[in-house]
């Protein structure tokens, strides 16, 4: 139980439990329940009228004095308890929403997600399963609470305004995914933060086909059509049902890197920083390094640019990403920090 609650409770029966023995009292001493009722009323709520029978003995004086202190310090003590939990509350949302600020403020290169529906609730599990930093912005405060409730950082706000971009720290983030159900507002979004960061990557969800047009005319990199996605699968499980039910083998569907995993194999990202051995290297040489450990299949500039099956002259610089495939115990083996 809440501390200022049982401030509050305490008090509360402090004060019933002293209007009942004053009353009580009053009546002893010879008064009528009503007037030793009145009498209590008047005293413990600090009235101030003129007392109902003259206090005569030096007992009524003691004892009226014992209902004034009780009952007056009672209700102050009620007072003060609602006071504190009032003040708590208000301090603790303070202290978390300075939380919540402080940990997006220490994000760096990751991803903002526009939208927690169902799109943005898949999206969000997979970038929390796989440990990338990523922050929720949407306008709907319950699900910002189912949000924060599985751990995630959010911020509440209009995915299409700058400064809500802005605070999620947009000019930080290495991707932006616009999965709100409207269409017009993805293009929005997507207007915004292209004109915020130019070398933003985006990834913007189209329900329409025509859609897919004004998305990337917008700026997205990649627009996501969840239907046609849908028909895809479910043409290739008509078309090639013995491969689709072999990387299908459990409920809910494989990533590529699930369904590379049936086989042994695994594809990973590998980041070129400044102080990797792989830094100012060819690709040639990296391969020659690694023995036949795994194959180099893609490089992606720090520009954006992306090559697939690049040459062996090919150099690798600060920012690069080259992305491997082979079996994860070699790929492991094999430092490339």
């Amino acid at each position: 139980m809440h501390r200022a609650f049982r401030q509050m409770l305490l008090g509360g029966v402090v004060f019933i439990c002293t209007l009942a023995v004053a009353v009580v009292g009053y009546v002893l001493l010879g008064w009528e329940l009503i007037d030793a009722v009145y009498m209590v009323i008047i005293t413990m709520f600090g009235v101030g009228y003129s007392e109902v029978n003259p206090l005569e003995s030096t007992t009524e004086k003691v004892f009226t004095i014992f209902v004034i202190i009780a009952g007056t310090s009672s209700a102050v003590y009620i007072v003060g308890g609602f006071i504190q939990m009032i003040t708590e509350g208000e301090i603790h949302r303070a202290l978390e929403a300075q939380r919540k600020t402080k940990g997006i403020e220490q994000l760096e290169r990751h991803s903002i997600i526009c939208g927690f529906g169902r799109m943005g609730q898949i999206l969000a599990k997979r970038l929390y399963e796989a440990r990338k930093p990523f922050v929720i912005i949407d306008r709907n405060p319950d699900l910002l609470e189912t949000a924060e409730s599985l751990g995630y950082l959010v911020q509440v706000g209009d995915a299409a305004d700058e400064e809500v971009l802005l605070s999620v720290g947009i000019e930080r983030a290495l991707f932006l995914a616009a999965v709100l159900p409207e269409d017009a507002v993805n293009v929005f979004v997507t207007l915004t933060a292209r004109g915020l960061k130019p070398s933003l990557r985006i990834l913007a969800r189209g329900e329409k086909p025509s859609t897919e047009k004004k998305l990337r005319l917008a700026g997205a990199n990649l627009v996501v059509l969840p239907a046609e996605i849908g028909a895809l699968q479910m043409s290739n499980y008509i078309t090639q049902p013995t491969a689709f039910e072999f990387f299908e083998q459990e409920e809910g569907g494989h990533t590529l890197n699930e369904m590379l995993a049936q086989i042994h194999l695994q594809l990973i990202e590998v980041d070129i920083r400044g102080d990797s051995r792989l830094n100012g290297r060819s690709i040639g040489e990296v391969e020659i390094w690694a023995k036949g450990l795994f194959l180099i299949v893609a490089l992606r500039r720090a520009n954006g640019q992306t090559f697939s099956h690049p040459p062996a002259s090919q150099m690798l610089h600060r920012g690069d990403t080259i992305m491997v495939i082979g079996h994860m115990e070699d790929i492991l083996k094999f430092n490339y920090r």
